[in-house]
C-alpha cells in the first residue's frame, strides 16, 4: 500500500474519534420592566386600558407563565436576586440608596459571570440599583455622607458596577430618579455632573418625581432617559449581527417607575392616564428591541425573557378609581406588599425550538430560577455557595418533565415574610400590605380590612384575590406553613441540588 493511503487512513480515523463540536449557544435577552403591574399588560388582563401590542406579540410567540414572582416587592432585591439565585433577603432587605456599595458579595458568581464563563459577551444597558463605590472618586477629606458635585473626581473610573460582576459593557444612568443624573458608560460618566440636583420641576404628569439629591446635569432630562436607552440597545444588538460569540443583553428598563414621563407623542394612547401611556412607551420599547433582534437576524437564535421587577406602585389606587384600571388585577397588593399583586409579575419566555408559542403555563416559577436553568443549558457545574436557592427549569421548558421543579417560595419585603406552598400562601405577619388604602376604598372594593388575626392564610386556586383569611379555621396548615418557611430560612439554601 502506498504512503499517501496511509496519511490519509490515519485523518480518517482521528476525525472520526475527534470530538463532536458543540452546537451553537442562543444568545439571551432579558428585558426587565420596573414597577409594572401583574394587570398591566393585555395578555395578561383581558380588561386592561393600555394597548401592549408588541409585548402581546412576545406572549405568543413563546411561553407566558401566570405564576411568575419576582424576589421582593420592591427594586434592588429582585435584581439581586436574578442575577445571582439566591433570596435577598438572605442578605439584606432594603434597595440602594444611590450612593451604598455593591450589593454583591465579593467573588459572588452572577449570571453575567457564568455566562462569561461560557463564552458570552455580556452587557447591561438601562437601569443598575445593586450599588457602586462612590468613594473609589471621592476626593481626599471630604464628608462620605456629603452628595455635592463638588466632592468627586468624575475625571476617575470607579468600580462596584456591573464591570465588577461579570459584564463587558455598561450604558445607562444608575437609577432614574436617584443621582447622579449624568449618563455612565461602562466605569465612567460621559459628562462631568455640573449641579447638586435639590429640585424638579414643578410639575409631572402623574404621581411625584421622587427624586434624591445628588450631582447631576443641569440639563438633564427625565423625558430622554427611555428613548436613549432604547436607542442604546437597539444599537448593542446590531453591533452583535455577524458575530460568531454569543451574547447576553439585561435590558432592565426605567420604565414605568417614577418619574411618569411619557414622550408627549405617547399622551392619551392608553385609558389609563400618563402611566398608562408610560407603559405604551415601554411597550413600544420592547417592540424596538425585538425589531432589532428580527432584523439583524438574530431573533431565531436568542432566547428573550421579559418580566418586571415587582407590582405596580401605590399610584395604582387613584388610577383605579379615576380610568377604572386596577394594574394588578386580579391580585391583591402592590409594590412593597407580600401580597401576589407586590411580586407575581408578568413573564414570558420565547426560546427558539423549546416553547411552543402561545402556550400558557400555570407552573410556578420564580426569577431566581433562570441561574440554575442556564446552568443546566450551558452544563455549568454551580458551585455550591452559588445560585443557594435556584431550581432548574431546563426539562420543563424542554418538555422532559410535565411537572414544575418548584412547589414552594419565599416572599419578603423588609421585615416581614410570606411563604407560598402549592395552593396555600401564609402571610407570616399581621398583614401583607406595606401601605394600606383608606377604609373607604376597601369597602368599595371588597377587600377585608385587618381582621385582627396575628397571620393570613390563603387558598390561590379559590382565592386568587387573597380575601378569604382561613387562619383560624385551619390553624395546623399555619403552623406547617410556618414550619417550611423557617426550615428554608435556617438552612440557607433551597435549591433542590443542595439537598442532595
Amino acid at each position: 500500500m502506498s504512503l499517501k493511503y496511509f496519511i490519509s487512513a490515519a485523518i480518517f480515523a482521528l476525525c472520526s474519534f475527534a470530538p463532536a463540536q458543540e452546537e451553537p449557544r442562543m444568545n439571551i435577552v432579558i428585558l426587565y420592566a420596573d414597577d409594572l403591574g401583574y394587570g398591566d399588560l393585555g395578555c395578561f388582563n383581558p380588561k386592561s386600558k393600555i394597548p401592549t401590542p408588541n409585548l402581546d406579540r412576545l406572549a405568543s410567540e413563546g411561553l407566558r407563565f401566570t405564576d411568575a414572582h419576582s424576589s421582593s416587592g420592591i427594586c434592588t432585591p429582585s435584581r439581586y436576586a436574578m442575577l445571582t439565585g439566591r433570596h435577598h433577603w438572605r442578605d439584606f432587605h432594603g434597595i440602594d440608596s444611590g450612593f451604598d456599595k455593591s450589593f454583591f458579595k465579593e467573588g459572588q458568581l452572577t449570571l453575567p459571570e457564568m455566562l462569561r464563563k461560557k463564552g458570552y459577551t455580556t452587557a447591561c444597558i438601562g437601569k443598575w440599583h445593586l450599588g457602586w463605590d462612590w468613594d473609589s472618586i471621592r476626593l481626599p477629606g471630604t464628608d462620605k455622607k456629603s452628595k455635592s458635585h463638588k466632592d468627586f473626581d468624575w475625571s476617575k473610573p470607579f468600580r462596584g458596577g456591573p464591570l465588577d460582576y461579570g459584564f463587558d459593557h455598561y450604558f445607562g444612568d444608575n437609577v432614574i430618579n436617584f443621582p447622579p443624573y449624568v449618563w455612565i458608560q461602562d466605569d465612567h460618566v460621559l459628562s462631568v455632573p455640573d449641579i447638586t440636583f435639590k429640585s424638579t420641576p414643578k410639575n409631572t404628569k402623574e404621581g411625584s418625581w421622587e427624586c434624591r439629591e445628588g450631582p447631576g446635569m443641569s440639563d438633564w432630562d427625565f423625558y430622554q432617559v427611555l428613548p436613549t436607552l432604547t436607542k442604546k440597545g437597539v444599537e448593542y444588538i446590531q453591533s452583535r449581527k455577524g458575530k460568531t460569540e454569543p451574547f447576553f443583553l439585561y435590558f432592565p428598563l426605567p420604565s414605568p417607575h417614577a418619574p411618569i414621563v411619557p414622550l408627549d407623542s405617547f399622551d392619551g394612547k392608553s385609558k389609563a392616564g400618563a402611566y398608562g401611556d408610560f407603559v405604551v412607551q415601554t411597550d413600544d420599547t420592547c417592540g424596538q428591541i425585538l425589531n432589532a433582534l428580527r432584523e439583524a437576524g438574530l431573533d431565531s437564535n436568542t432566547i428573550v425573557i421579559f418580566s418586571a421587577d415587582n407590582g405596580a406602585e401605590n399610584y395604582a389606587y387613584a388610577r383605579y378609581e379615576k380610568f377604572d384600571h386596577w394594574s394588578t388585577a386580579p391580585l391583591r397588593g402592590l409594590k412593597r406588599d407580600i401580597y401576589e399583586g407586590g411580586h407575581r409579575v408578568p413573564t414570558m419566555i420565547k426560546w427558539p425550538g423549546m416553547t411552543k408559542p402561545g402556550a400558557v403555563t400555570d407552573a410556578l416559577f420564580a426569577q431566581i430560577d433562570l441561574m440554575a436553568t442556564f446552568a443546566h443549558y450551558l452544563s455549568f457545574d454551580l458551585p455550591e455557595n452559588s445560585a443557594e436557592d435556584s431550581h432548574d427549569f431546563f426539562p420543563y421548558l424542554k418538555g422532559e418533565s410535565k411537572t414544575s421543579p418548584r412547589t414552594a417560595m419565599v416572599h419578603n419585603t423588609s421585615k416581614d415574610y410570606a411563604i407560598r406552598d402549592g395552593d396555600w400562601v401564609l402571610i407570616d405577619a399581621k398583614t401583607g400590605a406595606a401601605r394600606q388604602p383608606g377604609k373607604e376604598w376597601l369597602e368599595k372594593h371588597e377587600v377585608p380590612a385587618y381582621s385582627g388575626q396575628p397571620v393570613g392564610l390563603y387558598n390561590l386556586r379559590e382565592d386568587l384575590g387573597q380575601r378569604n383569611n382561613l387562619a383560624e379555621k385551619q390553624p395546623d396548615k399555619v403552623k406547617e406553613l410556618q414550619a417550611l418557611l423557617k426550615k428554608i430560612r435556617d438552612q440557607g439554601y433551597s435549591a433542590p441540588r443542595l439537598a442532595k
